[in-house]
């Protein structure tokens, strides 16, 4: 049984490891292992965006949980994305990351809701979100929801350069 919760700060080392691995399975084989190293020296760790992020109020996550193990989460932030990409009233989905065990089960779905739930409660008007060129998995399941593509993001991985879709959904 899937339990959801909201996470804390204690919770960044299981959340860490959890994206991190994800992480690797989903776009570890399209990148330099130099470039992996950087990136994972920026966004994982003790010092990292992800633990960082956790730690402030401006950013909400939404754990998945089967027993004590972490197997998806949500992360809701203002958007960082670039100006004219979205609106005033904006959030972002900026993380969701979801084991491959737990894929198609339900998981990503009811983190989505409570991201559009969250984003709406908060008086948001659209939610934006990035997800890259090359997973087709994750594109379908965002078109399921409504999320249409507005433009390009130049994500950067390490030194390599990533091409992802910016998509939003009216709310």
């Amino acid at each position: 049984m899937i339990r959801y919760r909201d996470a804390d700060p204690a919770d960044g080392p299981a959340i860490d490891a959890m994206g991190r691995a994800v992480w690797i399975e989903t776009f570890g084989h399209s990148v330099s292992a130099e470039d992996m190293a950087l990136y994972l020296s920026e966004a994982y760790g003790p010092a990292g965006t992800l633990r960082r992020d956790l730690a402030d109020p401006a950013h909400r996550f939404r754990l998945a949980c089967a027993g004590p193990a972490i197997v998806g989460y949500a992360k809701l932030s203002d958007p960082w994305l670039p100006a004219g990409t979205f609106g005033p009233r904006a959030k972002q989905l900026s993380q969701l990351y979801v084991v491959a065990a737990q894929r198609g089960a339900g998981v990503a779905q009811a983190l989505m809701d409570w991201a559009i739930a969250t984003a709406r409660a908060g008086g948001a008007d659209e939610l934006v979100l990035t997800v890259w060129e090359e997973n087709p998995r994750a594109q379908r399941f965002y078109d399921r929801q409504g999320f249409v593509y507005v433009a390009d993001y130049a994500f950067k991985t390490g030194n390599q350069i990533d091409r992802d879709l910016i998509m939003r959904l009216a709310l």
